[in-house]
């Protein structure tokens, strides 16, 4: 379970990083909050960040569920493809958004793959309980 445990922080660090970066990128521009138009290398890695959150939604409990029911190494490997699709997506986006399809693709597919894992977990469980439950 460490392993899942230990992705689940890396992501939420990773998330902290391109918010740390978006930072960043208001000060270079200029671009004063509220606003969040205006300047295209911040709405570039605002995107990325947002995105990133709408993707971690899903993505954390997916995550957690899926490592109650399958080995913990597994799980973490499809969240450490999760991670790597989300640095992809980062790189792609900031410098060509029209490039960001294979980040896109290796972040949703670890998720699809840990929501049915999950469910197909449950089911099972359901079918035939377990004792040690």
């Amino acid at each position: 379970m460490q392993y899942v445990e230990l992705v689940a922080i890396a992501a939420v660090f990773q998330f902290l990083f391109f918010g740390a970066m978006v930072g960043l990128e208001r000060r270079k521009s200029g671009l004063k909050g509220p606003k969040v138009t205006g300047d295209e290398g911040f709405e570039r890695m605002y995107r990325v960040q947002m995105n990133t959150l709408e993707m971690l939604v899903a993505f954390m409990p997916a995550l957690f569920i899926t490592s109650k029911y399958w080995p913990p190494v597994l799980i973490a490997s499809l969240g450490t493809v999760y991670l790597i699709g989300r640095l992809i997506y980062w790189r792609a986006y900031v410098t060509n958004p029209a490039s960001r399809g294979l980040g896109f693709k290796l972040t949703i597919a670890p998720i699809a793959l840990l929501i049915f894992l999950a469910c197909l977990g449950i089911l099972m469980s359901l079918i035939a309980p377990s004792t040690n439950n």
